[in-house]
């Protein structure tokens, strides 16, 4: 059962990084970004903070996911996804899924693009729009985050 300890403590390790910085993206970094008046300067102050978390949140969201996949082997957890009762491992694998295709396919191939276009053009709407995204993104995961505790600690947590 050690493994399974250590499968535990990794995950939450790796969670409290990748949402911490997700909120720390969200609630901080970008309402400071959205008040320097020069656009050019708003841009390359972000994506400056930006990347290198980025890079970061990468290596937390596949420790993420591969310690979850692996608990759930390990604890033959499987027919869970077929019980409305354990809605939050459906929300958890949601996030985790959306974050990563975000993270490995749409940032690399075109979100840094679009970004670029963007936020050169309409810096104040830009910035606007990928706050929201990320508003929404941590309330999922938060949400997630809560229907996990409250579902693995026997509370009835229904949305």
């Amino acid at each position: 059962m050690i493994d399974l300890a250590m499968a535990r403590a990794l995950h939450v390790l790796g969670l409290i990084h990748w949402i911490g910085g997700v909120f720390l993206v969200t609630a901080v970094l970008l309402p400071a970004v959205r008040r320097i008046a020069e656009p050019e300067r708003r841009i390359g102050w972000f994506e400056a903070m930006e990347g290198p978390f980025s890079r970061q949140a990468k290596f937390s969201v596949s420790l993420v996911g591969l310690t979850g996949f692996y608990m759930t082997y390990r604890l033959h957890a499987w027919e869970r996804f077929l019980e409305p009762g354990f809605w939050w491992m459906h929300a958890m694998v949601l996030v985790w899924l959306l974050f990563t295709l975000v993270l490995f396919v749409a940032e690399p191939w075109f979100l840094h693009a679009w970004f670029r276009r963007h936020a050169q053009a309409d810096p104040d709407g830009t910035f606007a729009r990928i706050q929201r995204f990320h508003w929404i993104l941590l309330t999922a995961s938060l949400l997630a985050i809560a229907g996990a505790v409250l579902g693995t600690h026997g509370g009835a947590f229904w949305l």
